[in-house]
């Protein structure tokens, strides 16, 4: 074990404490404790032993015995805690001079005592086996819900229900694995085992519950992550009223004077429980038309955010069609608007038109003043970012966890072209199948980097 490794575990080793309710002042303020031997702080802070899981309403004392605060303490001993170590938990007041005493006092009272680093109190119960690292990753995802259903879908993988998924992928993966490595080493045997058990169906059936898996652990990422929707045109095509629209309230300001949006406006909203960050930007037109710097500024974050987005729509006003000027202004930007970035083209102003107007074929129309229409634009939004229209059962799910299902899926199609070669390549069959089972090791945390754990905890907030 190298210097840095052995001191990183020495850090595991060290009872950890901190203030783990969000700052400011609340009703109530907890301060959590982790670690070996706590009996020394329990005896110096409370005056008494506590019983296993039971709250006793008692003073806190400073070292000279004056009463800090009273609250509710209550020990957790190991294992039979969040952590798997001996936790206490302080429920004071919560003034943060308060909550800031309690932990000084923790500090002091307990030998070898560290503040917590962000997540530590969860990559602890992660390397004590309370959680896999798919489970610890949705209690971040829980905190961090943006909607009831993203929330709900946390709740699930946090009980286990990813987890579950992947670990019967695993077992199966596993039982196939013990069929090929046994037609190896006993290849003098004439009975071929590969076709007696239907390796090539096992296969088939593995591949298919991959997929189930890979299609809902895509939807629970687009609950976690959203979609980034940006609003682009030309100046006074209604961009800021579809904002305010989609929104419900009056976000941006709306003016008949080009150029009035100058700089990026989000708002994140939900839809059928999937967040949505919609951006209003500045009107689009050529530099030279923009009426000053701060407004030529504006149009280039436009086309940034435009670069970045995961669908633009591109709105038209159905008012102005048939204008020269402005129909060349709209092939100017649909020719710069950036290849792979799906467009919706929608079309504004349905109040203000001829009653026989028409639109292209695909198109949207709407009316972002009376409402019309918005229904049509949040389904193909929805259907856009590859919403199904059920979440029952969903868990959440990140990017890293749908890359991991994706190279899975990859590994298991190439063993299946293995697999039909026969004999011949049971070896290339036997490695794919390893690179798969890897593969999915990496979403529960049997196979990961250090680097990587540090990148998740290091996410969470303090206290966690």
């Amino acid at each position: 074990m190298c210097a840095a490794t052995g001191a990183m575990f020495a850090r595991l080793l060290d009872p950890i404490v901190a203030i783990a309710t969000a700052p400011g002042r609340g009703a109530v303020g907890i301060v959590r404790v982790s670690g070996p031997g706590l009996a020394p702080l329990i005896d110096a802070l409370c005056g008494r032993e506590l019983p296993p899981r039971l709250a006793c309403y008692l003073p806190f004392r400073d070292a000279d015995g004056a009463v800090i605060d009273q609250g509710l303490a209550i020990h957790f001993p190991a294992p039979h805690s969040y952590t798997g170590e001996d936790v206490l938990e302080l429920q004071a007041h919560g003034g943060p001079v308060v909550l800031q005493l309690l932990l000084a006092r923790c500090l002091q009272a307990l030998p070898g005592a560290r503040v917590a680093d962000p997540g530590e109190f969860t990559q602890r119960a992660y390397l004590n086996d309370k959680l896999d690292l798919a489970q610890a990753e949705a209690v971040a995802d829980l905190i961090d819900a943006s909607t009831e259903a993203a929330a709900r879908s946390a709740g699930r993988s946090l009980a286990g229900a990813f987890s579950a998924e992947v670990h019967a992928l695993v077992g199966r993966i596993v039982q196939l694995r013990l069929l090929v490595e046994a037609t190896l080493d006993f290849p003098e045997e004439e009975i071929d085992f590969l076709d007696k058990a239907n390796a090539r169906g096992q296969l088939d059936a593995i591949e298919a519950a991959l997929q189930a898996t890979l299609a809902r652990a895509r939807q629970g990422a687009l609950l976690r992550e959203g979609l980034r929707v940006v609003l682009a045109g030309q100046p006074n095509v209604g961009k800021s009223s579809l904002l305010n629209a989609l929104a419900g309230a009056e976000l941006a300001i709306v003016t008949p004077i080009p150029g009035t949006t100058r700089d990026r406006v989000s708002e994140t909203i939900q839809i059928e429980g999937v967040p949505l960050h919609v951006i209003d930007t500045a009107g689009l037109r050529g530099e030279h038309e923009a009426g000053d710097e701060v407004e030529r500024i504006g149009i280039g974050r436009s086309w940034q955010a435009i670069h970045e987005a995961d669908a633009v729509v591109f709105l038209h006003d159905l008012t102005r069609r048939g204008d020269a000027a402005y129909e060349a202004a709209e092939a100017t930007i649909a020719q710069r608007l950036p290849e792979g970035v799906p467009v919706l083209q929608v079309y504004n102003k349905i109040d203000l038109g001829a009653a026989d107007q028409t639109w292209p074929v695909g198109g949207i129309a709407l009316s972002a003043r009376t409402g019309a229409g918005l229904d049509a634009l949040r389904h193909a939004l929805l259907t856009q970012a590859g919403w199904q229209a059920t979440s029952d059962g969903l868990f959440i799910a990140r990017a890293r966890h749908v890359d991991a299902l994706q190279r899975t899926r990859g590994h298991l199609q190439t063993a299946q072209a293995h697999a039909h070669l026969g004999d011949a390549a049971l070896d290339l069959l036997a490695e794919e199948l390893r690179r798969a089972h890897d593969a999915l090791g990496e979403i529960t945390g049997a196979m990961t980097a250090d680097e990587l754990l540090g990148e998740i905890f290091g996410r969470f907030c303090m206290g966690k």
